[in-house]
């Protein structure tokens, strides 16, 4: 009898847990949907087209690793591998440790905190392409420019700020920064937020200022946090496209390039389709591998929590 009802009380927890399952798969459905129809479709098409030779975005003929080869041997490959690396290393210097100072800054205010998060914020709800644009008026070569006007008043010649070869990929960085500061800077202030307070009160018994508590108190407890918002920012600024594009085009000759734009180039303007698959494919092997490395990383983070 006893077992019996043991029996009956199984098959009941389990038609209960088909039952929760299934309610939370009608739920997914539309994103799973959605998923399928922009991201995994779309990206195994990709992968597969690359190995043929388009006609428009038709495939008409199989010819395998040819589209890579080509791509790899286009005169463009290496500059613009060599600019997506420098977009990547300049947000690391210009663009990474800001928004952390910032959340240190607003964490310590004893008052207009809130305030002070919303001013830092607003950037973020600026349009992408509104603040392009709008950057783009800022660095104008002429004396429209604000930073132009800024060099006149100092009796200064107007400079050409995003035509300058060597450095238009920092100035991209710059107004890139300006736009993304805001979620990275929340992020780490509610870092900071988690902090426990008796672990500065010890560091202030035991003598330590505010430099040293920084180092050894700060940095430590946040950064797991830290570590993981540099692989995501990689990963991100990888990926850099609208920037160069809208600011740019990417010049002055090529020198604010970068994979995602010539992706674009490929695909939209110069009509070879097979050479944008073939280089997306190159690129989203390298993010997959940073994406790995992303989770990994993260798993192991929160395990130490």
């Amino acid at each position: 009898m006893a077992q019996t009802e043991k029996k009956k009380s199984v098959s009941i927890r389990r038609k209960q847990r088909l039952i929760n399952d299934l309610q939370a798969w009608v739920w997914l459905l539309p994103a799973v949907i959605v998923l399928y129809l922009m991201i995994w479709r779309p990206t195994v098409m990709g992968g597969v087209w690359s190995l043929f030779k388009m006609k428009g975005y038709k495939p008409v003929e199989f010819i395998g690793l040819k589209n890579f080869f080509e791509v790899v041997r286009d005169t463009n490959f290496i500059p613009m591998l060599i600019n997506t690396l420098k977009y990547v290393v300049c947000s690391l210097v210009v663009g990474f440790i800001p928004p952390f100072l910032l959340a240190v800054m607003v964490n310590e205010l004893r008052c207009f905190k809130n305030g002070m998060k919303t001013i830092i914020y607003l950037p973020a709800v600026v349009p992408g392409v509104a603040a392009l644009l709008m950057w783009s008026y800022i660095y104008a070569p002429d004396h429209t420019g604000l930073l132009n006007m800024l060099l006149g008043a100092f009796g200064m010649e107007p400079y050409g700020w995003l035509m300058d070869e060597k450095l238009t990929i920092l100035y991209i960085i710059v107004s890139m920064t300006w736009s993304g500061c805001a979620g990275a800077m929340l992020l780490y202030f509610s870092s900071l937020q988690s902090v426990t307070t008796e672990l500065y009160e010890a560091a202030t018994i035991d003598g330590a200022g505010i430099f040293r508590k920084f180092r050894h108190v700060t940095i430590p407890q946040v950064g797991g946090v830290l570590l993981l918002q540099l692989i995501q920012q990689i990963i991100s600024v990888f990926q850099v496209m609208e920037q160069p594009m809208a600011m740019t085009g990417g010049g002055p000759n090529n020198a604010s390039i970068s994979i995602g734009f010539q992706i674009y180039r490929y695909g939209f303007v110069n009509g070879r389709a097979g050479h944008a698959m073939a280089l997306s494919v190159i690129s989203f092997i390298f993010l997959l591998c940073l994406t790995a490395f992303y989770f990994k990383l993260q798993k192991k983070i929160e395990s130490n929590l």
